[in-house]
């Protein structure tokens, strides 16, 4: 029986009291979005966005990030990419609430779903799934859409700083099959028993991780974790790759590719690294494709 989308039990004792603060007024945050039409929420979510964030000090990290990785850019054009980044991000965030009402199967659905005949195959032969994703579009799209279509996986993913947050926002999604287990030690072990019981795995691949390996990206090394090329390899799973895509406002495509092809190579880390490197350039791709819904302000290659 899987463990549901629930977070472990946050012990209130000892913690700072600006995480009380936080997680208050991120409850009564929510509480306000939730109560208004999701259009709504997702158009006062990105305007906020594209006002508050070009304030921040990471927006600086978003344009130089853009510099190097799409050099071809005008000035114009990184102003125009930067804007629809924080307007995706700030739609995101306001998503959230409303993250049990959408659907992505059915009559009135908000996700499109292309390409589910990869999963149907796979499933079919037998095969464990990785599915692999970025931080594109709305990236929770990819878990509510294997919940709906009756897709068992455990989702590695990073925990926010405030465990009261984090709480708060995995109990938005998806967990009658589905279950997710916050990034470190204890993810990796229960990464790997969920493969021996049978079940599928999901791993956003697009953060830097500075005990990672180097793989090629945007024309740069950049430090990546390749915890998913060493169990697709060692367990013999198919990976595929699922892109997420904003149409519009709180509408979404969700693309299922074919299975990557795992390479031939007996030296094991020649192998992961060309694992990593497919999956780095499936997300370059798709980033190139649509710049404004990637998150730019990740450190994703050394300064």
């Amino acid at each position: 029986m899987a463990i549901a989308a629930s977070a472990p039990e946050v012990p209130y004792e000892g913690l700072p009291w600006r995480y009380h603060v936080e997680a208050w007024l991120t409850r009564l945050g929510f509480g306000a979005i939730r109560a208004l039409p999701l259009d709504w929420a997702s158009a006062v979510g990105g305007r906020l966005a594209r006002w508050i964030g070009p304030r921040l000090g990471v927006n600086k990290r978003a344009r130089l990030n853009l510099r190097a990785a799409l050099p071809e850019l005008s000035e114009a054009e990184i102003d125009t990419v930067v804007r629809g980044m924080w307007d995706n991000l700030g739609r995101v965030v306001f998503e959230y609430p409303h993250l049990p009402r959408l659907t992505a199967f059915g009559p009135g659905g908000r996700v499109e779903v292309v390409g589910v005949e990869h999963i149907d195959r796979a499933v079919a032969a037998g095969r464990q799934i990785i599915l692999v994703a970025g931080h594109l579009g709305n990236w929770e799209i990819a878990p509510i859409a294997a919940e709906q279509y009756g897709l068992s996986v455990v989702h590695a993913y990073r925990a926010a700083n405030n465990p009261l947050v984090d709480r708060m926002i995995v109990g938005l999604r998806p967990g009658k099959i589905t279950e997710f287990v916050s990034k470190g030690t204890q993810a990796s072990r229960r990464l790997v028993a969920a493969l021996r019981e049978g079940k599928h795995l999901g791993m956003l691949a697009d953060q830097k991780m500075n005990d990672g390996m180097p793989v090629p990206f945007f024309g740069r090394d950049a430090m990546t974790a390749d915890a998913l090329a060493r169990l697709a390899l060692r367990y013999d799973c198919d990976i595929i790759p699922v892109r997420s895509e904003r149409l519009r406002g709180a509408h979404f495509r969700l693309t299922v590719t074919p299975v990557l092809e795992l390479p031939d190579i007996k030296d094991r880390q020649a192998a992961i690294a060309a694992v990593m490197a497919a999956v780095n350039a499936r997300l370059e791709e798709w980033i190139r494709d649509r710049p404004e819904q990637w998150l730019w302000v990740h450190r994703r290659w050394p300064d």
